[in-house]
């Protein structure tokens, strides 16, 4: 169980842009702060970037990307650490190997590894009051469980490609996940879903479905075969910084929208914000790749259909970052609570505490169901350590928080009910609409290689709608 849980949390990895919308401002744009391109792609994540590389390599469509932040990659972020020199990869850590993965880094000459899991120890510790928990499942328990939950998941094949959902919606897929896992049988198996799941919050009263969708088939064959990946240097985010290099001047960063007029023909009209004042970016289409909540999407004016779906959204507090000082080296702890269900943490938690392989460094995660502010999650963290300290667990000693990265809003998800009655059937139908299409962890599973393989069956529709 122990390799099994460790493997699983190191690979957590998982895209988001909160936009500012100042009012409109209705003015007549000089000609150089005028831009023309056949598409604009919001948001410069995983699937933003690969959108924009592909379109403009591949389809020989122009470009703008809008992006929030000053640089490319989304939740991919890495540290590089000032004692050492060396990286830590502290939101995506590992991709999912096959074509979608290899032809993209190839593009870009990074050689990639299979990802191994080191042998440092795992202990499983209750947060809350720092003391040590053993686990209630045998190695064999868990191999059993793993595998019958892999036939189980195997009859619903769709869900890789996102939520095209069948009607009627398949019941299992209703049921909250704890009654799913009663119904199978394989509670020795939660430990190691949630490790990769833990993103879906209140985990097992969220319909499986979400839990499916982040450790389903993909997932599991990555685990049982080896199949997860990284770059040979150990640096995710060189993928990003060598497609902004390329892409040069069709990113715009440090830019938030204003306004978006979009019209059924004709061109899309998009007024942003950029460090160097407004500016008017005419395109055929627009491709939005950041999450589509209702506040993220305010300088749309969406319309009475699209307000109903998208604020029917929830979603989960999620903050990665990496502690220095705060757990022994060569050490991996992972929250495992006394006297509730499964052993599973009560929300909110700081998930687990990876050791990065540079010493004095852990990467972990914090998650919640309710907003939360930086002190927020500093405070969870600090205080689970203080737990353990307490506790005589681990020695006594002053963490500092090295850097700290806020991923809400992570899986976007909907109650049973709302899928039952056909809400992904009403969300897919937007596609194109308005001249405008939608990628991201909204449409599909939050991992890179499946997030990266819905927006290459979306492409050559984008490509041929922008004419």
């Amino acid at each position: 169980m122990a390799s099994l849980i460790s493997k699983s949390a190191a690979f957590f990895g998982l895209l988001s842009l909160s936009i500012a919308a100042p009012p409109l401002l209705v003015r007549n744009f000089a000609p150089q702060d005028i831009i023309t391109r056949d598409v604009v792609i919001i948001g410069g994540g995983a699937t933003g970037t690969y959108a924009a590389v592909r379109l403009r390599e591949d389809f020989n469509k122009t470009v703008v990307v809008i992006e929030r932040t000053g640089r490319l990659g989304g939740h991919t972020e890495t540290y590089f650490d000032p004692v050492t020199g060396f990286p830590v990869d502290y939101g995506v850590q590992a991709w999912i190997d096959g074509p979608i993965i290899r032809a993209f880094t190839g593009r870009f000459n990074i050689p990639l590894v299979a990802a191994v899991q080191p042998p440092f120890a795992t202990e499983y510790i209750d947060f809350k009051t720092g003391k040590p928990v053993v686990p209630p499942f045998t190695q064999a328990d868990v191999t059993t469980a793993l595998t019958t939950y892999f036939g189980i998941v195997s009859q619903w094949p769709f869900l890789v490609g996102g939520y095209n959902l069948p009607n009627p919606v398949p019941a299992d897929l209703l049921l909250s996940f704890g009654d799913f896992v009663t119904k199978y049988g394989i509670q020795a198996a939660v430990p190691t879903i949630w490790t990769f799941a833990q993103s879906v919050g209140d985990f097992l009263n969220t319909p499986a479905l979400y839990v499916i969708q982040t450790f389903g088939l993909p997932q599991l064959q990555a685990l049982f075969e080896g199949g997860f990946v990284v770059p040979a240097d150990h640096f995710n985010s060189e993928i990003y910084l060598k497609a902004s290099a390329l892409l040069g001047a069709d990113v715009l960063y440090n830019t938030t929208l204003v306004d978006v007029a979009r019209h059924d023909n004709g061109l899309q009209q998009i007024t942003v914000k950029t460090p160097t004042g407004q500016k008017l970016i005419k395109a055929k289409k627009i491709l939005v790749t950041i999450a589509p909540t209702a506040d993220n999407l305010k300088p749309f004016t969406l319309n009475h259909h699209e307000s109903s779906l998208f604020n029917q959204w929830q979603y989960t507090t999620n903050y990665t970052r990496i502690i220095r000082n705060g757990i022994p080296d060569d050490v991996n702890v992972i929250n495992t609570a006394n006297g509730t269900a499964l052993n599973l943490p009560t929300l909110p938690y700081a998930q687990e505490f990876s050791f990065s392989g540079i010493p004095g460094l852990h990467t972990f995660h914090t998650v919640s169901v309710k907003p939360q502010k930086d002190q927020d999650a500093q405070n969870l963290v600090l205080s689970s350590i203080a737990a353990m300290s307490a506790a005589g667990t681990i020695p006594a000693s002053t963490p500092s928080i090295e850097v700290l990265s806020n991923h809400t809003p992570m899986l976007l998800r909907v109650t049973a009910d709302s899928v039952k009655n056909g809400f992904y059937t009403s969300l897919y139908a937007l596609q194109g609409l308005k001249g405008t299409f939608y990628t991201g962890s909204a449409w599909a599973g939050d991992y890179t290689s499946v997030l990266w393989g819905f927006t290459d069956a979306l492409l050559p529709g984008i490509a041929a709608a922008a004419v």
